[in-house]
């Protein structure tokens, strides 16, 4: 949780997403981008923005894929990295320590194969201070059989969610996958179940090709597709659930400007991360939050409040 909220513009009086999960800038730096913040924390001033999430974290260790599994590809990347990440008992040893130094809000990123994995997860975590938010991944394209088949179904979902709402008073963020037939469809499941927020779009599946070797470019063939190619699907993802839902919306995908973050407030974001533009220019989330406190604080325009979700349609 941001340690002091007091010193924030009364202009960003809306940036409350609830539960305690309370930012001083609209802008988080997406999950699996900043790995647990400190590496980036030497090239960039990580208090000047709303957030890090975390990299994911499992019960145990894991490698995750092996490579290749990351390719470029025309206006992104595409990746297969597989949830490798240091497991719990690392975590909470090595990383949660510098996490608590930062003033700035710190959101986990929770994943596994089984509802019994984010419980035992979330459960460890309940006695470490300075933890604002959980993310529930659900929605990893490149791990088969594990968290994206319960990000597919409203059911799944719900059943998920209400079980861990009952283990936390935490702000608990649900990650949503836009490849399924209806994104609105599972976060209203999110929503009925107890989630705080819903965090929209994690990558698309896609697919790049060698066609000298005739071998696809990731090891593991298909891989999460994510950068600016994938922003028009995004906000219409994001417009789609912010009318869909009473719940804040964190907007995500392709995000690589200060136009970029404005256009998905005005798509229904309460706030929005940023992640593959990290690897491109690590400073990226402390230029757009400043170009966005520079845009609020000028009482000529609209305070932030107003401004989400006020596209003009028709």
């Amino acid at each position: 949780m941001t340690k002091n909220p007091e010193q924030h513009s009364s202009r960003y009086a809306a940036l409350s997403l609830g539960r305690g999960l309370d930012l001083r800038s609209p802008v988080l730096l997406a999950s699996g981008t900043v790995s647990y913040g400190e590496e980036l924390n030497m090239l960039t001033d990580l208090e000047k923005i709303g957030g890090i999430v975390t990299k994911a974290i499992s019960p145990e260790p894991r490698e995750g894929n092996p490579p290749q599994r990351i390719a470029e590809t025309p206006c992104g990347m595409i990746n297969a990295i597989g949830l490798a990440n240091v497991g719990l008992d690392r975590f909470v040893e090595d990383k949660i320590p510098f996490l608590q130094q930062l003033d700035t809000g710190v959101i986990v990123n929770i994943a596994g194969k089984s509802i019994d994995d984010y419980c035992t997860v979330i459960e460890r975590l309940e006695s470490s201070e300075d933890i604002s938010a959980y993310e529930i991944n659900l929605s990893c394209p490149n791990v088969k059989g594990e968290c994206m088949i319960m990000g597919v179904s409203s059911t799944a979902t719900f059943e998920i969610i209400s079980k861990l709402r009952t283990l936390t008073e935490r702000h608990l963020m649900v990650k949503l996958t836009p490849n399924v037939t209806s994104i609105s469809a599972i976060a209203i499941a999110a929503e009925d179940a107890g989630a705080d927020s819903v965090s929209l779009i994690n990558t698309l599946v896609g697919m790049a090709i060698d066609y000298k070797t005739r071998k696809p470019l990731l090891k593991n063939v298909t891989g999460g597709l994510s950068g600016p190619a994938i922003k028009p699907v995004a906000l219409a993802k994001v417009w789609e659930v912010y009318n869909a839902v009473k719940i804040p919306v964190v907007g995500m995908g392709g995000i690589s400007s200060f136009k970029d973050a404005m256009e998905f407030l005005l798509a229904g974001a309460s706030a929005i991360q940023i992640g593959t533009m990290n690897f491109v220019d690590p400073d990226i989330g402390e230029t757009v939050a400043n170009a966005i406190e520079e845009f609020f604080a000028d009482p000529v325009n609209p305070s932030l409040r107003e401004y989400v979700g006020s596209l003009i349609v028709g």
